[in-house]
């Protein structure tokens, strides 16, 4: 199992082989929030253009070792070399997008004042900023609160998934090797317990966290005294995915694979859900069935690639295999068996299951390749069931008329809404984040820059003026 701890040590194995792939000590928070302390400031005081330089340094040697960093990605995390590829891909352009972020929303701006006065708006960095990673996509997505920060002048702590630390503690060492200080960028190893530490560390002055609902509620619930603390959380979702009438069946049940199978299904905006209306469910079945049937499962190094790789680890294949045999338990007709391809290694072929007929459907985030299927009589009860869930992260509508996408998008609660594309995929350009059990308001993406800073209002004089003229004794 990946992400074992032994005698203080933490042991990370690949989850394709079961073999070791890493280990290293678990780290000690508060000499890392005492080194980082001491070394936001004087980061924080270099200039901008000094800061950004070195980032984009960053940028430029990730691109040069992309093949080794996409390696350990597909090795550790269990996705196929293409999408770790992808990924790498990901972490390169975030610079770029971030610096550009910064400047349209944390920008200096001159504003109205009096006459001899002037006011302005500038931004501040936070401190010193906790980030705690998935193991999902292990590079880009810390990457994607790191950058931001480190841009606006804070310090960060990152915590990776006790699943992924490999590629952690090689991120990392890229941003050392690039010229960020060594107590500015600063990894710590370790499990639940470590991160447990740092969020509540009296040292920390912002939390940012990817993860699962369950443990975005608890740091909420940990910080809810300390509104000194920011706090961004991204948690996931039951995402839906609602499909009417279409000519395209074959495009519509492409992009249901995409948006349910990617990642072996380990994407916070994976389809959970599928949706469709009574008129579009035979036709879209005889497409969606036979496709995600032919979905290659296999090694993530392998030639030729597959689409899927093994699913983090044999206790994540375990509680799927148990979450899709009590949906079939509760009433669900399974239309494509999911199964364990490998025994004793985590690989998961694709499982589709027609929930309609299960009176109380769970709402949860079956975090792998499971996708439950609702049929509708219409696009009014497809907008209702989209809406049946707490979480409100990404959901997509697949044809239909430009007035039924405009009738979706008003009504479905998610933050991510697409029209004929996958309910993952997001933009790196645009805001990312959710509503209900998927988020607090604080989307990251290009909106990132928003939580790396806070806004500083200021009127100034060159001279002191002000004299009181109402309401002075004679």
């Amino acid at each position: 199992m990946t992400g074992d701890v032994t005698d203080n040590i933490l042991i990370s194995t690949e989850p394709a082989s079961g073999e070791e792939l890493w280990r290293g000590p678990i780290g000690d928070v508060e000499a890392a929030v005492s080194r980082a302390r001491r070394a936001w400031a004087p980061w924080a005081a270099r200039p901008l253009t000094d800061r950004i330089a070195v980032l984009r340094a960053f940028s430029n040697l990730v691109r040069r070792e992309s093949e080794e960093l996409a390696e350990l990605i597909a090795r550790e995390a269990g996705k196929p070399l293409w999408e770790a590829r992808a990924e790498v891909d990901a972490v390169i352009a975030k610079v770029d997008i971030s610096v550009q972020a910064y400047a349209e929303r944390t920008g200096k701006k001159k504003l109205d004042a009096g006459v001899g006065a002037s006011a302005a708006l500038r931004h501040k960095p936070h401190g010193v900023m906790a980030v705690l990673g998935p193991y999902n996509f292990p590079a880009h997505l810390p990457n994607g609160h790191i950058v931001p920060a480190l841009i606006a002048g804070n310090a960060v702590i990152f915590k990776p998934s006790e699943k992924t630390p490999a590629v952690g503690e090689a991120l990392v060492g890229a941003f050392h090797r690039a010229g960020v200080p060594e107590d500015v960028i600063q990894l710590l190893v370790g499990g639940p317990e470590e991160g447990k530490a740092l969020v509540a560390h009296p040292g920390i002055d912002g939390v940012l966290f990817t993860g699962s609902a369950q443990a975005g509620i608890a740091i909420n619930r940990k910080l809810a005294a300390n509104p000194g603390k920011i706090v961004a959380l991204e948690m996931g979702g039951n995402n839906p995915i609602v499909v009417v009438d279409t000519p395209r069946l074959a495009d519509a049940a492409a992009i249901v694979v995409q948006s349910a199978f990617a990642s072996a299904g380990q994407r916070c905006t994976a389809a959970r859900r599928l949706i469709v209306t009574a008129s579009a469910y035979d036709p879209l079945m005889a497409e969606l069935v036979p496709l995600a049937r032919k979905l290659m499962v296999g090694d993530p190094l392998g030639e030729p690639q597959p689409f899927m790789g093994p699913v983090i680890d044999n206790d994540t294949a375990d509680g799927l295999t148990e979450s899709f045999l009590a949906l079939i338990t509760a009433g669900g007709r399974p239309l494509l068996h999911m199964r364990r391809t490998v025994p004793d290694l985590p690989f998961l072929s694709p499982g589709i299951i027609d929930v309609t007929d299960v009176p109380e459907r769970p709402d949860m985030e079956l975090f792998g390749p499971i996708l439950q299927v609702i049929r509708v009589p219409d696009l009014d009860s497809a907008i209702a069931e989209a809406n049946n869930t707490r979480f409100g992260l990404s959901a997509s509508l697949i044809g239909g008329s430009p007035e039924d996408y405009g009738r979706f998008w008003a009504n479905v609660r998610a933050g991510v809404i697409n029209w004929n594309a996958p309910t993952n995929g997001a933009s790196s350009k645009a805001p990312f984040g959710g509503v209900g059990l998927s988020g607090n308001h604080r989307p990251a993406a290009y909106y990132a820059a928003d939580y790396s800073a806070y806004p500083v209002a200021s009127t100034e004089m060159d001279q002191p003026r002000m004299a009181i003229n109402v309401g002075l004794r004679p």
